[in-house]
């Protein structure tokens, strides 16, 4: 049956069945994820392959992927920008389409009267070692006409919740029996060899190939054998830099049929005390709503939240129910909140960060960049 003959809707029973798994289920290196994908929503694996095939292709879902825990193989950061309004979807587009070390780019709107509304664009930044942060973002300043940057490290990761299909059935309020678990962002050391199955094993698949057996293709792209490159992958994934194998949902954009997937893309911000960034944090991530959670610091700038987050939904009211819920759990646990409020994205466009040293040295030579000057202490410094 040709892709187009098969249902690329969402509330297709056997797509909601399938998507339910396949968007945040399948955790860490497998050897055959569609057929995990299979045996989890109970069908057979001639359909998981023709369908996700078909929505791939339809636009329904916009990418398949390994994802890797890119906070643990290169040092990172979200990044406030503030930018003339002139210049402002320009710089956006320029972070999209020429920086690939840039992945989420947003323009987030907040009151005016808000600490930080000046800085409308965020975006998403891994820079590998020995490359230096701060002079990728100040020559991102130069190409751009940026007037200033926030660098927001990523002390602690809180959440990484669940996907689009499964948060639409998500009340105010619904978390997790425990706290949620503290993950590092230690960077972790990897040979010249794992780095070469990294690369093929983290590329998007195309709709070709989707099928049994995916990684052959990727085995002697890396050159190794396809044992070898099962043994690095499972290395890696012993390694803690694996993440989920994944479907992501067009969740930006309005798919074919006209239905948007979610329309609200929240980044909640709170300050709580020094000492119980941790607590704060574990709480704050046992909320299914949650996507993303972390403890960072927004600085004077942004009134020192400490605490960040993001939720999607296609109700606005909804999305502040479940801010709300939180808010009160917070306080119901002994964790006062100093301030919080909320930026809303609008325009938005989302890719994996690049992280790769390779890479990263190949793009200063397409921009015309001495590698020494973006080096971090002469290329010796360590990640906080």
């Amino acid at each position: 049956m040709s892709t187009s003959a098969v249902s690329i809707d969402i509330k297709d029973p056997v797509n909601r069945r399938l998507l339910s798994v396949s968007e945040d289920r399948i955790a860490g290196f497998l050897v055959d994820p569609f057929a995990a994908i299979a045996e989890q929503s109970e069908l057979p694996v001639e359909t998981v392959i023709e369908r996700i095939r078909a929505m791939l292709s339809g636009g329904t879902i916009r990418r398949v992927r390994q994802t890797m825990m890119a906070t643990n193989l290169a040092p990172g950061a979200l990044v406030a920008w503030q930018v003339p309004a002139d210049k402002l979807n320009a710089a956006f587009d320029w972070m999209f389409q020429h920086d690939p070390f840039s992945g989420h780019v947003v323009i987030r709107t907040a009151d005016a009267s808000t600490p930080g509304a000046q800085y409308r664009l965020w975006t998403t930044l891994k820079v590998p070692h020995p490359f230096d942060l701060e002079a990728h973002c100040r020559l991102l300043m130069e190409r751009t006409g940026a007037e200033a940057f926030r660098l927001m490290s990523a002390k602690r990761l809180f959440a990484l919740g669940v996907g689009h299909m499964r948060r639409k059935t998500i009340e105010p309020g619904d978390k997790s029996d425990e706290p949620g678990r503290v993950l590092d962002t230690v960077i972790a050391d990897l040979t010249e060899e794992q780095w070469q199955v990294l690369e093929p094993l983290k590329r998007e698949f195309t709709v070709d190939e989707i099928t049994t057996e995916p990684w052959r293709a990727r085995a002697k792209e890396a050159g190794v054998s396809y044992e070898r490159f099962l043994e690095v992958a499972r290395e890696l994934n012993a390694k803690g830099v694996v993440g989920r194998f994944s479907t992501f949902l067009e969740h930006v954009k309005k798919l074919k049929n006209g239905e948007a997937v979610t329309r609200y893309n929240a980044l909640f911000h709170w300050a709580v005390p020094v000492g119980q960034e941790i607590q704060a944090g574990r709480e704050v991530g046992r909320f299914h709503c949650m996507t993303h959670a972390y403890w960072r610091e927004g600085g004077e700038e942004f009134r020192n939240v400490n605490i960040m987050g993001v939720s999607h939904g296609t109700e606005k009211d909804r999305v502040l129910a479940h801010k709300a819920a939180i808010d009160a759990h917070l306080e119901s646990v002994g964790i006062p909140v100093g301030y919080t409020n909320v930026f809303w994205g609008g325009r938005s466009e989302i890719k994996p960060s690049e992280i790769s040293p390779m890479a990263y040295r190949a793009w200063l030579d397409e921009q015309g960049v001495d590698h020494a000057a973006m080096m971090r202490d002469g290329g010796a410094g360590e990640t906080e």
